[in-house]
């Protein structure tokens, strides 16, 4: 009997060791390749765009042609990085600290108000040393993981049932907490960008569609009041709406997007060649290494390289629709989702206020500005994309309906 108990252990030493080979090779060699490349592609074309946008502006660099693509590409390395340890973390954990995440970003917003600098009107940078931070680009990826969460916790196991009224009222403190300090730097731009994330994430969560309506009139209200009230200041507004009418803020917001328009149109189909837009090279663009990149590319790169930035943008947000969509984990469904709203909007939004057709409100092109709180954030939010990717397809079949076994397996 002994003998046969040996036997038994013996042969199932193995089968743990080749069950933990498998989980381990599934946590790399199964991550969504498409995605992937798509990112790095994205983020090495922007330190291609961000080192032609400065480097003829000594007022910047100092005289080091190469200061802000080696800048930048330490910026892709450690955002890398964070995206790989996002991925190695087990699922659990990602829960675990979800909350943790949330408060940080909390803690860094009231920091911004308390001894932030002020950059173009908007509180929003935290300087330490000789480093700039932004916590309210961090704040928008803990604002959808702790909506999530707070739906993922209360409706564990109900998958196809609606959400409730609490559900919806709790996300909302969750999002309306950090909302509050981002409008008090006033940081309008990022403020849009998490109002559209918000109704996105309570969208994907299977609320019922009324919400949809009363947050939509809701934010126009809200809108409203805060220019009637004198909460905006005229040349606030009018900043804004320069993007109608540039005689409205001809020195501010105004003088951008006609720059930022006569450099897009002189890409035509080609473009001008890196290192050779005119516009670009000389200066006439402001921002153009971080909120204008897109110019450079419609100049240098014309309506083609433009269009595969567009493109590339676009397969992340098909991918993270895709995992949204075959996961069967109320969180990582709307972590997902959310996250799916927030790089659509705001990838619209920069791209958009490039071409004249948005207000000028100062949020970065995904992956491809300069800046390394937006790189990391993004980066953080593809690590998730690809963790809940990696448990979809880890998930046992018996918990999978046969309509999401077809789509994992596809």
């Amino acid at each position: 009997m002994s003998n046969r108990i040996q036997a038994s252990r013996a042969t199932a030493r193995p089968t743990r060791t080749t069950a933990s080979r498998r989980v381990s090779f599934l946590r790399w060699g199964d991550i969504d390749r498409i995605l992937l490349v798509a990112v790095l592609v994205l983020s090495l074309l922007g330190c291609l765009l961000i080192w032609s946008a400065t480097i003829e502006r000594d007022d910047l660099t100092g005289g080091d042609e190469r200061a802000f693509l080696v800048k930048q590409l330490v910026n892709v390395v450690i955002g890398v990085g964070l995206m790989a340890l996002v991925v190695a973390t087990d699922h659990r954990w990602v829960r675990i600290l979800a909350p943790i995440a949330y408060l940080a970003a909390i803690v860094g917003l009231v920091l911004v108000l308390a001894m932030g600098s002020t950059i173009n009107g908007s509180r929003s940078w935290l300087i330490i040393g000789g480093m700039s931070f932004q916590p309210s680009e961090l704040a928008k990826l803990a604002v959808v993981v702790g909506m999530a969460l707070v739906v993922a916790e209360r409706s564990e196991g109900r998958w196809r049932d609606r959400v409730g009224t609490t559900d919806v009222l709790l996300m909302l403190v969750v999002a309306g907490v950090p909302a509050v300090l981002i409008l008090a730097q006033p940081d309008l731009g990022t403020m849009l960008v998490l109002t559209a994330t918000v109704f996105g994430v309570i969208a994907a969560s299977g609320a019922d569609r009324r919400w949809l309506g009363l947050l939509a009139g809701g934010g126009v209200a809200v809108a409203v009041f805060a220019v009637v009230s004198g909460f905006l200041k005229e040349y606030q507004v009018d900043r804004f709406l320069a993007f109608t009418n540039p005689e409205l803020d001809p020195k501010g917001a105004g003088y951008n997007v006609e720059q930022a328009r006569i450099a897009v149109g002189n890409g035509g189909l080609f473009g001008q060649g890196l290192f050779q837009g005119s516009q670009t090279q000389s200066g006439f663009v402001p921002e153009q290494h971080t909120d204008f990149v897109f110019t450079v590319a419609g100049e240098e790169l014309g309506l083609l390289g433009a269009a595969l930035i567009v493109a590339l943008l676009g397969v992340v947000l098909w991918r993270a629709l895709v995992v949204a969509t075959r996961t069967d984990d109320m969180f990582g469904r709307i972590v997902a989702a959310g996250i799916a709203c927030w790089f659509g909007f705001q990838a619209f939004q920069n791209i958009g206020m490039c071409l004249g057709i948005m207000p000028v409100t100062g949020v970065p092109l995904p992956f491809v500005s300069y800046g390394g709180s937006s790189m990391f954030a993004s980066m953080l939010a593809v690590g998730l994309l690809q963790n809940i990717h990696l448990r979809t397809l880890s998930a046992p079949a018996s918990r999978l309906t046969p309509q999401k076994r077809v789509l994992v397996r596809g």
